[in-house]
């Protein structure tokens, strides 16, 4: 049997042109002159893999900073007919390939010859899709390649003018590819490194330096937007918050990343193809960036600046301050109220909706449910009125005229903040039922209506509850291991991140998480269920906390949500309001929250 021809090359053999490095590559990123490139080509016998095509030839050349050092080449036995086109079209017949190695010989030599490479292929979905369905048939592991396509970049940065298509022979002549591609798989990868090494050329001149930018490369990406990425190069790879600004020192748009170096070259390199960034580029005179211990603490000081800068070119988090919450008001006989602000007054509040709408729709369901009244202005303990229309349609007890004593009153306000803050289910299953006989009535554009008021009353009803259990601690102390081994701990009162940070290799744990509670800001408890923080924050920290492998360190406080709370509901609600008709049975929905104190567990 034939074997498998590998040629390492160490040094420029003779007839070899020595190709250029690109030298202005700054080291930002994995500049592409330092990185091992493995181009390859298959010849096979048919289109797919997965409907039974086979290789029959691999060809492959390992090339780095334009210096080729080495080549793979075998003939594979397909063990099958090679089809007369293909043999015609390759010139590979079944005599040549008869004593060629199988697959399961050749995939595993080729596998080792590209180790720890950057694989390159024209057309790679079709190259690298067989390699990847041979290699699952043989249960062997895929190694974690990074790809790069020739031909996807070539539809990038050729135009018709340079040539009439993408093809590789086409673009082999474009760039005097030293050899021809013949439907041969080592000679067509060798007119791949040409081509690939052609299109370094093009893409060097407007400032593609890096494998991160060749990969995410658009020409929508002008030349004076690249021009700005020195604006990058004093960041540090950390994780942190960038706020670009204009000449007036106007603070244009804030983000967040774990890489702020990297993510901010971005903007003025490959990646950003967004109309709106890009105009924004164009105004950017400077980046500023605030380092952060941990991705979380970066994330909160990203909604911090947002609030406080509101910069032009962020669509959210900007106002904050516009929230809607519902109220239920403490006087005689008492209502539920629309309001935006969290007053010191006893009262409870339902929210908060980051809309108008949610919240009237919200308010729409409670109403349905507890018959409540609706007017506003304030009734005296005796009122003595006459009745509204509504009391007259059944959805008022009308304390006005005297219809409802004040303990029956009473009663059903209990009933309402129970549903509030404990237990919705009488909004619940009022609103199911209320659907039930429209949909029989087929009146489906009202039963969907009444759908999204339950939906909207469920999530802020959960989000209440949720927010207020945390808020509602002085302080909670977590930590999580992160990727690099190191244990990232954050300090949380009343729902606001009070300090961040990574403790040290080597460094004593417990000293260092005393030293960080001692350091972290002081927050008093105010009113509401997010007293001390925008919504967003306490969420995002919430996400956090219950993310996997999160160790609670201290509590002060009870951190609990009822077992009967709204969260149980949530995901079937969620469902249900993006148009699903039917809610899961009572029967399948499990509680997602306790009302037990979650486990404090010591750091090692």
């Amino acid at each position: 049997m034939s074997r498998a021809r590998v040629q390492t090359v160490t040094s420029t053999p003779p007839g070899t042109v020595q190709r250029e490095a690109q030298l202005s590559f700054d080291e930002l990123g994995r500049p592409l002159r330092d990185l091992t490139f493995c181009v390859v080509d298959l010849e096979t016998t048919g289109g797919s893999a997965a409907q039974g095509s086979m290789i029959t030839e691999i060809g492959a050349v390992k090339v780095r900073g334009g210096e080729v050092l080495g080549e793979f080449q075998t003939l594979v036995n397909p063990h099958t007919t090679i089809p007369p086109f293909i043999s015609v079209l390759t010139g590979i017949t079944n005599s040549m390939v008869a004593d060629s190695p199988g697959i399961e010989s050749a995939l595993p030599a080729f596998l080792e010859f590209a180790a720890g490479c950057v694989l390159v292929a024209h057309n790679a979905p079709f190259d690298v899709g067989f390699l990847q369905h041979f290699a699952a048939e043989q249960q062997r592991p895929w190694p974690r390649f990074e790809v790069v396509d020739t031909a996807k970049i070539a539809r990038r940065v050729i135009t018709r003018d340079d040539a009439p298509n993408c093809k590789l022979s086409s673009l082999a002549r474009l760039f005097g590819a030293e050899t021809t591609p013949n439907h041969r798989a080592l000679a067509d990868a060798r007119a791949t490194v040409d081509v690939l090494h052609g299109l370094f050329g093009r893409l060097g001149s407007v400032g593609v330096q890096t494998l991160e930018e060749l990969q995410t490369f658009s020409a929508r990406v002008s030349a004076a937007q690249r021009k700005k990425r020195h604006l990058a190069e004093q960041l540090p790879h950390a994780p942190g918050v960038y706020l670009f600004r204009d000449d007036h020192e106007r603070v244009l748009y804030v983000g967040t990343s774990r890489d702020l170096r990297t993510r901010v070259r971005s903007y003025f390199t490959a990646s950003e193809t967004r109309s709106r960034m890009g105009e924004m580029v164009r105004l950017a005179d400077r980046v500023d960036h605030v380092e952060c211990a941990t991705p979380l603490e970066a994330q909160v000081r990203e909604l911090r600046l947002i609030a406080e800068h509101k910069p032009r070119y962020n669509r959210r988090s900007r106002f904050p301050e516009k929230m809607h919450f519902i109220k239920l008001t403490r006087e005689p006989w008492p209502r539920l109220s629309l309001v935006t602000r969290v007053l010191e007054d006893d009262a409870d509040y339902l929210g908060p909706f980051s809309s108008k709408r949610a919240a009237e729709s919200c308010l729409s369901a409670l109403h349905e449910t507890f018959p409540v009244r609706q007017c506003t202005d304030r009734l005296a303990r005796r009122p003595s009125r006459s009745a509204c229309v509504l009391a007259e349609m059944g959805k008022c007890l009308a304390p006005c005229d005297g219809s409802v004593d004040e303990a029956s009153y009473a009663a059903l306000v209990r009933q309402l903040r129970d549903a509030l803050l404990r237990r919705p289910d009488d909004v619940v299953e009022t609103i199911n039922h209320r659907m039930g006989l429209l949909a029989a009535e087929e009146r489906f554009e009202e039963a969907g209506a009444h759908r999204d008021r339950l939906a909207s009353f469920v999530r802020a009803a959960a989000r209440t509850q949720r927010l207020g259990a945390l808020t509602g601690c002085p302080e909670v102390v977590a930590a999580r291991r992160e990727d690099d081994g190191r244990w990232a701990v954050h300090v949380v009162r009343h729902g606001r991140l009070a300090a961040a940070g990574v403790i040290p290799s080597g460094h004593d744990a417990h000293a260092y998480v005393a030293q960080l509670r001692a350091a972290a800001e002081t927050v008093r408890p105010a009113p509401g269920p997010v007293p001390a923080a925008s919504a967003e924050e306490t969420e995002k920290i919430l996400r956090w906390l219950e993310s996997d492998h999160v160790r609670l360190v201290e509590v002060t406080g009870e951190w609990a949500c009822p077992v009967a709370g709204a969260t149980r509901h949530l995901a079937v609600h969620d469902a249900v309001a993006q148009s699903r008709r039917e809610l899961t049975p009572a029967a399948e929905r499990r509680p997602l929250a306790t009302s037990r104190r979650p486990r404090v567990e010591a750091l090692p």
